[in-house]
């Protein structure tokens, strides 16, 4: 059985809208799409790397799933360890409304979520890795299948967009497991889901 695990990009102040460039995501008039891009040296590259290394399979929701369906498929070098992972494992997307995806090794996750996911995860050897889908994590967390969650803070504060955990996210306690800063100031944090948080006072 996989664990799943989400790799999320953030701003300081919590945006995740469109971090890989202008065109990726201008909901609400969003003009600061590739914000993260200046920040994208070789420590960068080698943790994400790492990541998809680790992959067994991708679970996306559909806004993400169309940025990468719209690229990846593209990238034919076989020496390209993102490109191989992201072509060649299985990938579910959570759709609605898509019936019949066109990037191969694709299934379509349309009905009980939680149920199918689970589902996923039992037959993922590694990880079950979700990719940016800010909608779907956040669900994702209220089913309590969430096991990991790599966290990327750039050093950027954007002051508009949308955030990864937006108010009605459901309180969601981590325990840090590991970090780095990369040489250009991105500080990169893993955490394992815990639970739900537990409360007191400094006054006691």
């Amino acid at each position: 059985m996989g664990k799943l695990v989400v790799t999320g990009f953030v701003s300081i102040d919590g945006v995740h809208q469109a971090p890989g460039g202008p065109q990726e995501d201008d909901r609400d008039g969003f003009t600061q799409g590739g914000w993260s891009v200046p920040y994208g040296d070789e420590d960068f590259g080698r943790f994400m790397i790492e990541v998809f290394d680790r992959a067994g399979a991708f679970l996306l929701g559909r806004r993400t799933y169309d940025i990468f369906a719209a690229y990846w498929p593209q990238v034919t070098d076989p020496a390209n360890p993102v490109a191989a992972r992201l072509n060649g494992l299985p990938k579910y997307v959570v759709s609605t409304s898509l019936t019949d995806p066109a990037w191969q090794g694709t299934t379509v996750i349309s009905k009980d979520l939680a149920e199918e996911v689970a589902a996923a995860k039992e037959r993922t050897e590694g990880e079950l890795q979700v990719h940016g889908s800010g909608d779907l994590v956040r669900s994702l967390l209220a089913l309590d299948l969430v096991d990991t969650v790599h966290l990327l803070t750039f050093p950027v504060v954007l002051g508009a967009g949308h955030r990864l955990f937006e108010e009605g996210t459901v309180p969601t306690a981590f325990t840090h497991t590991g970090g780095r800063v990369t040489g250009a100031g991105v500080s990169i944090q893993s955490y394992d889901v815990v639970g739900r948080p537990r409360y007191g006072s400094y006054q006691d």
